[in-house]
């Protein structure tokens, strides 16, 4: 699985401060899933009900400003929280990462504690789904069309509106489904804004060619590609990909010799790699190893969303930061 939030294993996922209450009835708190000071998700809404949303299964109608979400996607909870949304039902992250306990997310959860509406490899509940009573399901990642048809029949459900859709566009057609477009935009400045100051503060990233191999199989390599989610933190940072991604033979190692290269995965493993261990990039201190999915950072990546991804710039940069200024020595 390496496409798509964590691909999603993955490892997926703020300086927004959103101050949130308890999730539904079955989490512990009022059962609105809404953030605190407000009567519910109606309340702050800047969009007019009945909306009709459009995706690539169709159309969906939300009657009216929803109160109790569920979020079915992988990712989809962070997206709620992000607009002070605490999710009625949250399906479980799969992988060795424990995303209860993401710290990106805990202010704004608030203590709260959604439901889980899948087991533990992700399979939708839909029972568990239709015992959160939602009003408004989020279901961006890895559905396919008879899930939405399932998931259609217990409460109006938005999907994105093409596979593939990166965390500005998820977070634009959440704040539409929500009917908080204009909120949905702050989110978006203000996240880029964060991009952009890290940016600034480190010119020597500008036009810097970045490798990121990711995950630890003996036959091969793995460059993230382009179109992977995860890439878009490191170009906003004003990075570069190299020209070859995707699987490399281990007889092409050399194609991760690049001005930095960045380890995603078990960095033990990575040492006992001979051939790894061998590149110039390694041999001179200009490799990042960001460690194994279950690690905070590697979430936040594979999370992708408004709340996990100024966490991970702050996270990431200095460490780049460090292994280009090793390389200059």
């Amino acid at each position: 699985m390496r496409s798509r939030p964590w691909s999603m294993a993955f490892g997926l996922l703020l300086s927004l401060t959103l101050v949130a209450a308890c999730g539904g009835d079955d989490g512990g708190g009022d059962g609105t899933g809404t953030a605190a000071g407000e009567s519910g998700a109606a309340a702050a809404t800047d969009g007019e009900f009945p909306l009709t949303i459009e995706h690539r299964f169709g159309t969906t109608e939300i009657p009216e400003a929803p109160e109790r979400v569920v979020a079915a996607g992988f990712n989809d909870a962070d997206y709620a929280l992000a607009f002070g949304v605490v999710p009625v039902g949250v399906r479980d992250f799969i992988g060795t990462f424990d995303e209860d306990a993401r710290p990106w997310a805990q202010e704004a959860l608030a203590g709260a504690t959604p439901v889980k509406v899948s087991d533990r490899d992700g399979v939708l509940d839909y029972e568990q789904i239709a015992g959160a009573r939602p009003d408004l399901i989020l279901a961006y990642s890895y559905l396919e069309e008879d899930e939405y048809e399932t998931l259609s029949q217990i409460a109006p459900t938005v999907v994105e509106p093409n596979i593939g859709s990166l965390w500005e566009a998820h977070t634009r057609d959440v704040g539409r489904a929500l009917g908080r477009s204009e909120r949905a935009e702050e989110i978006v400045t203000e996240v880029a804004q964060h991009f952009e100051t890290t940016r600034a503060a480190h010119p020597e990233f500008e036009g810097v060619t970045l490798a990121i191999q990711f995950g630890v199989e003996p036959e091969a390599y793995y460059l993230l590609e382009p179109g992977d989610p995860r890439i878009g933190l490191f170009t906003s940072l004003g990075f570069v990909m190299p020209e070859t991604t995707g699987e490399i033979s281990r007889e092409q190692v050399e194609l991760l010799d690049q001005e930095l290269l960045v380890v995603i995965g078990d960095e033990a493993a990575y040492e006992a790699d001979d051939l790894l261990q061998g590149l110039d990039a390694v041999q001179e201190g200009r490799v990042v190893y960001l460690g194994g999915f279950e690690t905070d950072v590697a979430g936040a990546l594979g999370f992708d969303s408004p709340l996990s991804l100024p966490y991970a710039v702050d996270q990431v940069a200095p460490l780049l930061a460090e292994a280009l200024a090793a390389g200059t020595d």
